[in-house]
This record gives C-alpha cells, sequence and structure tokens, in this order.
C-alpha cells in the first residue's frame, strides 16, 4: 500500500507540472520573434496565401482561445500538426522517440561499470595514489565540456581513423551500437565523474559507521561488510541523483544529437525551433516532460525498495 500512495501521490502531481509546462511552451513559442507562416511560404508569398494558411493552422486567433484549442485537441490525444514537416506531431515524435531513448539507455550502460568500479576502487583506497588518479580524471572529466569534446571524438574516431559513423543511426540493432557509441560515450564521459564522486562520498560515510566497526569485531571480513552492508547502504543518494542525471539527458540529448546528426528527440526540437514549427516544440517538450515525471518515479520506486523508510 505504501508504494501504491507514493506512485499515486505521484501521478496527480504530474498534472499540475505537465499543464503548467504547456503553458509556459505556448506562451514562449507565441512571444518568440520571427513568424512561422512567413518561414514556411517564404518572402514572395502573397498576403492573401499567408491568411489563408494562418486561418488553416488556427494562428489568427488570439492566444488564449489558441491555447484552450490546443488543450482540448491534446486530452484527445492530437498534438497538432507540424508546420514544417505537415504531418501530425504524434508521427514525428514516435520515428524520433525511440532514437533518443536508445541514446539515453547506451549512456547508462556505458556509465554503470565504470562508476561502481571507480567509487569502490577510490573508497577503499582513500588518499592513496588510486584515489588521488581517479579523483583527478573525475575533475578533469567535468571540466571538459560535452560539445567540445563531441567534436574532437567525432573528429578523431570518426573522420581520421573512421572506426566510428559521425552521423545517422542506422537500420539494424547492431548498426545502433555503433551509430551512437560517440555520442553515448561524450556524454558517458561527463556522466561517470559526477556518479563516482557521489557513491565515493557514500561509501566513505558508510564505512566510518558504528555498525561497520561492530561487524568487524565479530570477525567478519572487510570485503563481506563491504558487499552485504556498506555497498548497498550507499547506494540510496547515488539511485537519486542518477534519476536527475537520466532526466536531464533527455533534455541534453539535444547537443549530442546536433553535433552528430543523430535524429532523435534533441535534433527535431533544434530544428522545429529555428522553423518556429510551433505544435513540435510544444508535443516534443511535453514528451520530455512526462518522460522526465516517469524516471523520477522510477527512482522513488527504487529508492523504497533500497529503503522502505521512503514510502513511509
Amino acid at each position: 500500500m505504501p508504494l501504491l500512495r507514493l506512485i499515486l501521490a505521484r501521478l496527480v502531481q504530474a498534472l499540475p507540472v505537465l499543464l503548467g509546462v504547456s503553458l509556459v511552451t505556448f506562451v514562449l513559442m507565441a512571444a518568440s520573434p520571427g513568424d512561422p507562416v512567413r518561414l514556411l511560404v517564404g518572402d514572395r508569398a502573397t498576403p492573401e496565401i499567408i491568411a489563408v494558411i494562418r486561418e488553416r493552422y488556427g494562428l489568427d486567433e488570439p492566444i488564449l482561445t489558441r491555447y484552450l484549442v490546443y488543450l482540448k485537441n491534446l486530452l484527445q490525444g492530437d498534438m497538432g500538426a507540424s508546420l514544417r514537416y505537415r504531418v501530425p506531431v504524434t508521427e514525428l515524435i514516435a520515428s524520433h522517440y525511440p532514437v533518443t531513448l536508445f541514446l539515453v539507455l547506451y549512456t547508462i550502460v556505458l556509465s554503470l561499470p565504470p562508476v561502481v568500479a571507480l567509487a569502490v576502487v577510490s573508497a577503499r583506497n582513500q588518499g592513496g595514489l588510486a584515489d588521488q588518479a581517479i579523483r583527478l580524471l573525475g575533475v578533469l572529466g567535468l571540466a571538459v565540456p560535452v560539445f567540445w569534446l563531441a567534436l574532437l571524438l567525432s573528429r578523431f574516431f570518426g573522420v581520421t581513423l573512421k572506426w566510428f559513423p559521425v552521423s545517422g543511426f542506422g537500420d539494424t540493432p547492431l548498426e545502433h551500437l555503433h551509430h551512437l557509441f560517440l555520442p553515448a560515450l561524450s556524454t558517458a564521459i561527463w556522466v561517470v565523474p559526477i556518479l563516482v564522486r557521489n557513491l565515493r562520498a557514500a561509501l566513505l560515510d558508510e564505512m566510518g559507521r558504528d555498525y561497520v566497526t561492530t561487524g568487524l569485531s565479530k570477525g567478519l571480513g572487510r570485503r563481506a561488510v563491504f558487499r552485504a552492508h556498506v555497498f548497498p547502504n550507499s547506494l540510496l543518494p547515488t539511485v537519486n541523483l542518477f534519476g536527475i542525471i537520466v532526466a536531464y539527458l533527455l533534455g541534453g540529448s539535444v547537443i549530442v544529437e546536433s553535433v552528430y546528426a543523430v535524429p532523435g528527440m534533441g535534433k527535431l526540437m533544434v530544428e522545429s525551433i529555428l522553423a518556429r514549427d510551433y505544435y513540435v516544440v510544444q508535443g516534443a517538450t511535453l514528451v520530455f516532460a512526462l518522460t522526465t515525471i516517469l524516471v523520477m518515479l522510477a527512482t522513488d520506486l527504487i529508492a523504497a525498495r533500497l529503503d522502505p523508510r521512503v514510502s513511509a
């Protein structure tokens, strides 16, 4: 029952969040400079043609009327039609969203093993050479901008060595892994130091607790105490931070997808903003917001599994 209450509470809280996201996005897009119709038809279009297109897409109505109509259609599962691609927004999202989701999951898979290994080695050798080296590498990883690292990896491994493609997504699962390795690696190099620092601090905090000393005094080995108690008890703060980072990766995909020309939601969002494609930007923002809410819900459930007091 506590978990069910937690899920219901998060879902209820999600409704005003999604409403607020839709309102803010709608107002910002409406207030942004530039005319989407003019960008669509070009400078040589007559005023009559522009007026017809405005009426077709409802852009001649007051902003409040347009927003209410948008909400009504949204409740019916209609996110509108793209001004640029002339197809429903749901079709565009359905074709681009799996690419971004695959990239995020790929980044997670590349990040978790080194995070656990480096944090454990660093914590168990506090102050030693390995600990200092890992902390130094962490600082370097955080200091390097993701977009610059993406360009560097693309240039060296893609253009010079030609080991990996520098654009596209591929057609098969193996091609997906091959095409998205550099984008995922570029992001993972930034993610790993953050999680390593957090998990290392949690491990050191647990290793200094009284129950560790008690276990060692009863003859339990350090390795057994670490595996059975210290490591599991240290995961909660890292899991919470990990959920935030995964949510950030969804929005941060704009950077690597633009550098590597990955046909995902980030690239679609950038192109739609530049083209003033209102409905695509609004739909993509809502999908990002909903995914973030679901990620945070999953994080809360995992945290409740690790520590039942979270859902109490």
